[in-house]
């Protein structure tokens, strides 16, 4: 996996512009932060995200993948206004679950997601080299 970084564009904080990989791909469909009964755990942002990325963790390790294969994640937020006033939680949150490992990122508000109380979800592409 190599991030892709054209000469002379500053670093990008938090995300890669681009990443390469070869490898088994492996796709998540969009994950929200509830538990495995299907339970929010949290009604902020923050929390939300926490279990977002744990359930992401744990359906990648179904077929052998950990935080170091994710290449890609689109993240639908329904609150734009929270994500940025709450940023520095957020990348904390991030750095804790999934490390410092930065796959090449877009963030997008939605009016609604279709789980009535998630603030937050994510989609996820992972390469395992093989």
């Amino acid at each position: 996996m190599k991030a892709l970084l054209p000469p002379g564009w500053p670093r990008p904080r938090g995300y890669s512009n681009g990443i390469s990989a070869r490898g088994r791909m492996i796709f998540t469909a969009g994950v929200v932060g509830w538990d495995e009964r299907e339970q929010f755990v949290s009604e902020d942002l923050p929390g939300q995200l926490a279990q977002v990325l744990r359930n992401t963790l744990a359906i990648l390790a179904e077929d052998g993948a950990g935080p170091e294969h994710i290449v890609r994640m689109t993240w639908y937020v329904t609150r734009r206004d929270e994500y940025v006033s709450r940023i520095g939680e957020i990348g904390a949150v991030y750095r804790e679950i999934i490390g410092r490992h930065f796959p090449a990122m877009a963030v997008v508000e939605v009016s609604a997601l279709v789980e009535p109380s998630a603030l937050i979800e994510i989609e996820t592409t992972a390469v395992v080299p093989e």
